[in-house]
């Protein structure tokens, strides 16, 4: 629970920084604007990101999130299961596209409402990512992946996506320095089966083979039956 509530508390942190990251730029480039025109008073203002084409609906600011003028296009932080964007809402991710997609919490992700109300997301900022190997335990309804850096959370989806059972050892994809939180399965490691030696088996053989006497062979005696 402990280790839930302190990624909350990073991925709001997160959000906060970007929020005064967007600040300093509107106020930068308000001051900018006033000084080139006095006649310009400070008012309310309204922007969006802009990606250099007029239509208002590309890139995000230098460390920040964005929504489009249209309302229909929002950037936010993946925090393991959901999206959360720049309102502070939770936007849902897809398990299935987040476990083949190999989502971990801090990705920058571009979310598009379609017409017909469906969303649609793009992985836009992936954040710095290692990877370890641990075992497959589960607590409760939830998969847990035990590994020398720490335990992380994975989605049942990414589970079922894999074929893993518990006990199995995966490589889990998590963010750089982290050592709790969620992570995503990129593989499932083979079991290695234990056999005898090569000298063993041969020995074997050699045994079964030597205990086995040749049956006598008769050629039928019909094959030299005369007329």
């Amino acid at each position: 629970m402990a280790d839930e509530i302190q990624q909350k508390i990073e991925v709001l942190s997160a959000l906060i920084q970007t929020a005064e990251d967007n600040i300093a730029q509107v106020k930068a480039i308000l001051s900018q604007l006033i000084g080139q025109n006095p006649d310009i008073a400070p008012a309310s203002y309204a922007f969006s990101g802009s990606n250099g084409n007029g239509n208002g609906n590309g890139k995000k600011p230098l460390n920040g999130l964005s929504v489009a003028c249209d309302g229909r296009v929002i950037e936010g932080v993946f925090d393991g299961e959901s999206m959360i964007g720049p309102d502070s809402r939770r936007y849902p991710v897809p398990p299935n596209y987040a476990s083949k997609s190999k989502l971990v919490s801090g990705d920058i992700l571009k979310l598009t409402i379609a017409e017909n109300g469906s969303f649609i997301y793009k992985q836009i900022g992936p954040v710095e990512r290692v990877q370890v190997v641990g075992a497959l335990r589960k607590i409760g309804a939830d998969y847990h992946v035990d590994t020398p850096q720490g335990d992380f959370r994975v989605l049942t989806a990414s589970v079922t996506y894999f074929k893993a059972v518990v006990g199995d050892q995966v490589t889990v994809i998590v963010p750089a320095g982290s050592s709790s939180g969620w992570g995503a399965i990129e593989n499932v490691i083979p079991k290695i089966v234990k056999i005898d030696s090569l000298d063993s088996v041969i020995a074997s053989s050699k045994s079964r083979s030597q205990s086995t006497e040749p049956e006598d062979f008769e050629l039928p005696k019909m094959l030299f039956k005369r007329n």
